[in-house]
This record gives structure tokens, sequence and C-alpha cells, in this order.
């Protein structure tokens, strides 16, 4: 059996006013993230691992590094 692999809105995007969300999508290697706003411009494969540091550093919460 085949799972169709669909874009998911975070639950977290659906209550705000703003419009503004990220679109995920299991790619198989990697995974997707792309703009729900403009989803005709495509999308990001981000490898797994990147994707599980990415989300490892956001629930930690720390403040972004001074550019």
């Amino acid at each position: 059996m085949t799972v169709p692999r669909v874009w998911r809105k975070s639950s977290h995007s659906s209550g705000g006013t703003s419009g503004e969300c990220v679109e995920l999508r299991d790619l198989g290697s990697a995974v997707g993230v792309r703009d729900s706003r403009a989803p005709e411009a495509g999308h990001l494969a981000v490898s797994r691992g990147a994707f599980a540091e990415l989300l490892a550093w956001l629930k930690r919460d720390e403040p972004t590094p001074d550019a």
C-alpha cells in the first residue's frame, strides 16, 4: 500500500490572523518546506537530519545569533 504524500499545515497556524504559514511534506529521504501563501513558488528540500536539528533548536527557544 502506498501512502499519498500531501502537504501538511501546522495546527498552530490556523488560529492566527496574519495568514502566514509553512507547510511540510514527506519527500522520502527529505522534508519539503514551502510557503502556504505561495505554493507555486516551489519548495525547499531539507534532509531529515537537518530538519530534526532545526526542530530541536526551535524547541530550545534559543535567541537567533547576531548577524
